[in-house]
């Protein structure tokens, strides 16, 4: 009798030997290993008394195909074609990304081609095409990847054929973002896909092709499709100097590129955008790290400013006894040493964009000063008479809420009005994940070429760390955990958890996991659930006084009401507590004595969340 084989994790099959599978080869067995379509299917939860479809977390909608046409031929036909694919292709990457995301949450011990091929099958169910492996070598190990496709019933190329006939250019533009998402999502490195073969071009079959991005040589066709706008003043206008106090600008050229796909990425570029060629002064908020000097040196680049000055201040790293002197400016014999005359930040931004970072941390006294200089128009340098007009656009960035800072008197009402003109909140990246592949992979490529090394990728268990992390530090944080990564890794090989992390996060036995939270901690990367109490006190606890027995029901009812209070009313993040998929909850929820108690208790805090969600 055959022995049945040891099953084995993702990590250990890429480092033995990948996954292979060449042309007119049956597909590997791993891929009857979770998660199989029936482990995906029992996924799928239809709510039709709410209106809600669930596939796992995350909320799903049906939509007609020739309505989603009708939508398709619209944008082409106001859009243009090279705009509408654009937008088709990002919405395509995001649905990849998150489907990544589902699998390696769900499914964290699955095979190596079950993993990959889980996204084929997703595909598939969400009804949009049948995804055919022709070929394909994976290692994660090494970040090589290499597959090829074919697609079958492919909605998009359906509805394309209906309205224009076939033509020249391949059309299933959906489908290509969502397998450059999927497969950069599970790499954790940018992985672009091309449609060769298309039915809108006439061709008996659609066909498609990914590889690493280098692989391909020039992608900036690819990358322009993925990038929410082209920024075309960007390349026009020459790099400013940038002034510079304390360390509060990140002034490199790995932060020079808008990189993300996201759909918080995408609103914040659109906003941008709209505001460039405006006067309006602009605030960004948001906690430190997620990007704000590069969103504001982007705007200068992207305005009618553009070959003016680009001056940057960083408010918190100014002594307040200088602040006005350093905005302003000081004339000759204001106070002991200041031996010349000289321009502050004010006079050097004439024409051109000033941007006060952490506006926030300014003292009241330099607000007011700062106030009128806004409205006016017109400053003083200190130990001046007389009076300077000015002409510049201001960008302020702040990490703190001002407005709780005006309610306790820390900061000025009247300045808040005149800074908040133009708000652009940049959310943190925990909150975008979609784009920590195209980042990771971003920063990669720029570290080796700065440093001259040659990395071949990141190991399978850092690429689990780093998409599972909740990054206090933003951007930043993944940048320079990038960059020792690069510094720490050998040549030729790949960047591993140790090369990633300082000695002390790694403790000293190099066993690290990820919370639920996102925050590392000591132990072995997803460790086994534990029960949330122990059996023992819950067995006393609801003992019958009489008998000394005890209800199965009531415990399990009572585990249910722990885990939705403790989620605040989330059924998925309830779920997730007790190791069960959203529908079960729902339907264990719906079916236990006293369901309407403890449906109403968690009532309140669904409808707080509701609350926040129509604001």
């Amino acid at each position: 009798m055959k022995a049945t084989p040891p099953r084995i994790s993702l990590a250990e099959a890429a480092r033995r030997t990948g996954a292979l599978m060449r042309r007119g080869d049956p597909l590997p067995s791993a891929a009857a290993e979770q998660p199989r379509l029936e482990d995906i299917t029992e996924c799928l939860f239809f709510s039709p008394g709410d209106g809600r479809i669930w596939l796992n977390d995350q909320r799903m909608m049906l939509m007609h195909t020739r309505s989603f046409g009708s939508l398709r031929r619209e944008l082409i036909d106001a859009l243009g074609l090279d705009r509408a694919r654009g937008l088709l292709t990002r919405a395509g990457y995001e649905s990849g990304a998150r489907d990544a995301q589902l699998v390696r949450e769900r499914w964290p011990d699955a095979e190596l081609v079950a993993a990959f091929m889980a996204g084929t099958q997703l595909h598939a169910l969400e009804g949009v095409v049948r995804v055919v492996p022709v070929e394909f070598e994976i290692d994660p190990e090494r970040g090589h990847y290499r597959g090829e496709f074919l697609m079958e019933h492919s909605v998009e190329d359906d509805e394309h054929i209906s309205a224009y006939g076939p033509g020249s250019e391949a059309a299933c533009w959906m489908q290509t973002g969502y397998a450059t998402g999927y497969v950069t999502g599970m790499m954790g490195r940018l992985v672009i896909f091309r449609e060769v073969e298309c039915r809108s071009t006439g061709a008996s079959q659609c066909l498609v092709i990914g590889k690493n991005a280098e692989a391909w040589g020039d992608i900036s066709e690819d990358l322009r499709f993925l990038h929410t706008h082209d920024f075309p003043g960007a390349g026009s206008a020459p790099a400013q100097p940038q002034a510079v106090l304390g360390s509060g600008v990140l002034a490199s050229e790995a932060s020079d590129q808008m990189v993300g796909v996201s759909s918080a990425f995408k609103a914040a570029c659109h906003m941008l955008h709209r505001v460039a060629s405006t006067k309006a002064t602009v605030l960004f908020t948001g906690e430190s790290g997620v990007g704000k000097e590069m969103f504001a040196s982007m705007l200068h680049r992207i305005s009618p400013r553009c070959n003016e000055a680009f001056v940057a201040v960083n408010c918190a790293a100014v002594p307040e006894t200088l602040i006005e002197a350093e905005l302003f400016g000081v004339e000759r014999g204001a106070y002991t040493g200041a031996h010349v005359s000289r321009p502050g930040r004010f006079e050097r931004a004439d024409k051109g964009t000033l941007f006060l970072d952490e506006i926030g941390t300014l003292s009241l006294t330099s607000q007011g000063k700062l106030l009128r200089a806004l409205q006016q128009g017109e400053i003083e340098r200190v130990g001046g008479t007389s009076t300077l007009k000015v002409d510049v656009r201001v960008i302020a960035a702040t990490n703190v809420d001002l407005r709780a800072a005006v309610k306790a008197g820390q900061f000025r009402e009247d300045l808040l009005y005149r800074l908040d003109v133009y708000p652009i909140h940049l959310p943190p990246l925990r909150e975008r994940r979609e784009d920590i592949p195209l980042l990771m992979s971003h920063f990669l490529q720029h570290y080796a070429r700065l440093h001259g090394r040659k990395v071949a990728g990141y190991a399978p268990r850092a690429v689990k760390m780093l998409l599972g992390y909740g990054f206090p530090g933003n951007i930043r944080e993944l940048q320079n955990m990038v960059e020792r990564g690069v510094i720490s890794a050998e040549d030729g090989g790949v960047i591993d958890l140790p090369h990633l992390l300082r000695r002390e996060q790694l403790g000293s036995d190099l066993l690290l996991g990820v919370s639920r939270q996102g925050a590392l901690k000591p132990g072995v990367l997803d460790p086994p659930e534990e029960p949330a109490a122990p059996a023992l006190p819950l067995l006393d606890r609801l003992a019958d006084s009489a008998t000394g027995g005890v209800r199965l029901p009531d415990i399990e009812r009572e585990l249910i009401t722990q885990a939705v209070q403790r989620a605040q009313g989330n059924l998925s993040a309830a779920a997730r507590l007790l190791g069960i998929t959203r529908a079960k909850l729902a339907y264990r929820l719906a079916s236990l004595p006293g369901a309407a108690e403890g449906q109403a208790a968690a009532a309140p805090a669904a409808a707080g969340r509701r609350r926040q969600l129509s604001r």
